[in-house]
């Protein structure tokens, strides 16, 4: 793929901060398939339309509320779509149900969870709003629908084709970037346009992976610092969507293309579609914290974790951030936090060595 030309206009999410449909698969691999395949063209086309209609239409729930008694444990329930794209589908499994029969709805309640643990008992937030907010999902939506999405309200998995795309409930790390797109919209509500948005999808891809490591217990060393791992089909070539260790390398497949995500700023993808290369340039800040939880060592969730955390709920961060006020604020937050350290000097070089200025 020409990096200075996508095919389509579209975008992962809507700009505005308070009406939101954010999509797991970025249109630039969609693009690449629907003139191959039915199917994804109906993906593309559904996506698309749904974007438009959350336009019209003020989200529900972007206030916090009042915390409940219980706002420290999980309030999860899980719909059944049947394969129709009616939402949000018949009531399947409540919070207090055993497992299901159906795997789908297994894995959806056990991803709601792991995301929910890990904002919880390490950074000490109560559900995606701060406040205890329950966490709807609905499994089996549409007739191979290649696609997972938030859309402000509840999770929604696509079987994927089986071909392409596996059941969108196997990545934890998916269902946990989509629920940081909450989590961003509570807190800082980035601009989903440019080096904001990209930032946007970066703090997704951050925590999802985060999510992942501390679910499987993994070391920053032991991680796979991939997202979809396991969602592309038998007929793929590649090992995910994206990578944070080595954004660019995550596919190249004869139907899918390339994965054409930048690691660096002098490769800086510079493009009118996809909202200004937000699903592209969210490879650099992803590798800068690779690097700098990588030279940190342990567990990422912790110390490097808790940095981008900071600078995400801190209230310092401008809606319209770029790449170095967001390198600022973490070389500020790592000092506030651990003194003027390793955990100070690494996250500069972190982004130094991706070409972004921190100081």
């Amino acid at each position: 793929m020409d990096r200075d030309h996508l095919d389509h206009d579209l975008t992962g999410c809507p700009g505005a901060g308070s009406r939101v449909f954010c999509t797991v698969v970025p249109p630039h691999i969609l693009s690449n398939l629907a003139e191959r395949h039915e199917h994804v063209r109906r993906t593309l086309e559904h996506d698309e339309n749904h974007r438009a209609r959350r336009l019209d239409i003020v989200s529900r729930g972007l206030t916090p509320g009042e915390p409940g008694t219980d706002a420290d444990k999980p309030h999860r329930t899980i719909y059944d779509a049947g394969h129709t794209e009616t939402l949000p589908g018949t009531k399947v499994h409540a919070e207090s149900d055993g497992p299901s029969q159906d795997v789908s709805v297994n894995r959806a309640q056990a991803g709601l969870g792991a995301t929910f643990e890990l904002y919880l008992k390490v950074y000490g937030r109560k559900s995606i709003d701060g406040a205890g907010l329950p966490l709807d999902a609905t499994v089996h939506y549409g007739q191979k629908y290649d696609n997972a999405f938030w859309d402000g309200e509840r999770m929604v998995f696509g079987d994927g084709d089986n071909d392409l795309f596996l059941d969108f409930t196997i990545p934890v790390d998916v269902i946990g970037h989509e629920l940081t797109h909450g989590v961003t919209q509570y807190s800082a509500n980035l601009d989903y346009q440019g080096q904001s948005g990209a930032l946007n999808e970066s703090i997704s891809d951050v925590f999802g992976s985060l999510i992942k490591q501390y679910a499987l217990g993994q070391s920053a060393e032991e991680a796979d610092w991939l997202i979809g791992s396991g969602l592309l089909g038998p007929n793929v070539t590649g090992k995910a969507l994206r990578s944070m260790k080595a954004p660019g390398t995550a596919y190249d497949d004869d139907v899918l293309g390339k994965d054409p995500q930048p690691a660096k700023m002098k490769d800086y993808v510079k493009t009118t579609d996809d909202n200004g290369g937000v699903h592209l340039n969210s490879g650099i800040p992803n590798h800068a914290f690779y690097l700098y939880a990588t030279a940190l060592g342990g567990n990422a969730w912790e110390k490097a974790g808790q940095v981008w955390y900071d600078v995400l709920t801190g209230g310092e961060l401008p809606k319209d951030a770029q790449f170095a006020d967001f390198a600022k604020l973490t070389v500020k937050a790592a000092q506030a936090r651990y003194g003027a350290g390793a955990e100070h000097d690494a996250v500069v070089k972190a982004w130094t060595e991706v070409g972004v200025t921190a100081k």
